[in-house]
């Protein structure tokens, strides 16, 4: 398997990081200093600070998917109705 650059898409901002795609999974190449930073940052959070940032990176994912057209609904009835909880 070989990484592939790719070109500005729709995504999450990856600022000025390079996005390259490995079997299907997307990933930021970053410099080595960058991420012992964000390591180290890590390491300081507190768990509460962690679950918010947690939430955070998974709402611009959410985000960068909707923007992109990759997103679907399913009304709420119909939920209702898959997981049998119809009266």
């Amino acid at each position: 398997m070989t990484a592939q650059p790719t070109g500005p898409a729709p995504g999450p901002d990856t600022g000025s990081y390079e996005v390259i795609h490995l079997g299907g999974h997307a990933a930021v190449v970053v410099p080595l200093a960058d991420f012992m930073r964000l390591r180290a940052l890590e390491r300081l959070a507190s768990a509460h600070e962690l679950e918010d940032a947690e939430d955070a990176a998974a709402l611009q994912e959410w985000m960068a998917r909707e923007a992109a057209g990759q997103t679907s609904y399913v009304p709420a009835d119909e939920v209702r109705q898959r997981l049998g909880l119809t009266r």
